[in-house]
């Protein structure tokens, strides 16, 4: 059997085609096109009709892609940037009209368990107690659970793209009152959550997604041309330098570090500071970077428990959830 998943997130789409037998998935070919959806969609903004252009564009391109190495009907999603715009209903018609793909958005909630789920498969079972932390675009995922599935997920806008935005529309490099208005609000956002995971006190901690993959990188851990196998590791006290490093810099100027991208580092600050700031209210000196996480999760899930579940979540994308921020209750929305 072979998968595609497709991930439609804040600055790239990206495919992953894997072979499923045995229970486990086993890449044969992954791409990505860019997109920037962030650049051009304000958060709590509709998304104008030339960003959908592009973004039908991109599905289309995955998708003939998926097609030629066998995996037809890819299980499309997309994250924030798409679930927090109040016309994406009519964005997701207009994919799934024009391309043939039904892409649908997720809760936070359900991204943050598959995000676990990801992370538990690859980690293994000896790892016990397992909490962890994904930073994208648009959230802050934290998740922490003893089994399969997380016992607690929590989903919080405290994405790296968005407190760049909110906090960081001009001053580059920001200023130290920023910098500290930043930190009060992931403080304020956490401190639930992060209560929570002090209380269950993990045995094992793990950081996902291409946020956390960069700092982990900036912070001293191997390149990812080392493959997915070599160990990473992210220290508090190294991201906390690593914070220093980032504000120091201008956006333009931080792409020149290591791990650190052009696309993303005009967000690498503000996503720097909310892991730091995540680490230290959980109380995590380490974390391992893990490379499994959403997509990993949603071909687990299709594997484990057979293409019914997915089937469920695409037709529940046209109903609002109770994660849905509060403009968006009152339009006709589509959610996982």
């Amino acid at each position: 059997m072979r998968i595609g998943v497709m991930d439609v997130g804040s600055k790239t789409v990206r495919l992953v085609v894997a072979d499923a037998e045995g229970g486990a998935p086993l890449p044969v070919h992954t791409a990505k096109w860019r997109l920037r959806l962030s650049e051009q969609v304000s958060p709590g903004e509709s998304i104008p009709a030339e960003a959908v252009e592009g973004l039908v564009g991109a599905v289309a391109e995955a998708s003939g892609t998926a097609a030629r190495w066998g995996a037809y009907g890819p299980l499309a999603f997309a994250t924030a940037v798409v679930r927090g715009a109040p016309n994406r209903a009519e964005v997701l018609r207009a994919v799934r009209t024009r391309t043939g793909v039904a892409l649908c958005t997720l809760p936070g909630e359900i991204e943050a368990e598959l995000a676990f789920l990801g992370a538990r498969r690859w980690m293994g079972w000896r790892s016990g107690p397992l909490a962890l932390l994904d930073i994208g675009g648009g959230s802050l995922d934290v998740a922490f659970g003893r089994g399969r599935l997380p016992d607690f997920v929590a989903s919080l806008p405290l994405g790296a793209g968005r407190l760049t935005h909110e906090f960081f529309p001009d001053g580059d490099p920001p200023s130290p009152e920023l910098l500290r208005a930043l930190r009060r609000r992931v403080r304020h956002e956490l401190r639930d959550a992060a209560a929570r995971i002090r209380w269950e006190g993990p045995r094992t901690a793990v950081v996902t997604s291409r946020t956390f993959q960069q700092l982990g990188r900036l912070c001293g851990a191997a390149p990812g041309r080392h493959g997915p196998f070599v160990e990473r590791e992210l220290r508090r006290a190294d991201l906390s330098r690593a914070v220093g490093r980032l504000a120091a810099l201008p956006a333009a100027e931080r792409a020149s570090l290591p791990g650190i991208s052009a696309p993303r580092a005009a967000q690498s600050l503000a996503g720097a500071v909310a892991g730091h700031t995540a680490m230290k209210l959980t109380g995590l000196k380490t974390a391992a970077v893990c490379p499994w996480a959403i997509r990993e999760g949603v071909m687990l899930r299709h594997i484990e428990d057979g293409p019914s579940w997915w089937a469920e979540v695409s037709q529940a994308s046209d109903q609002p959830t109770a994660s849905d921020p509060p403009p968006l209750r009152v339009a006709a929305a589509a959610s996982g």
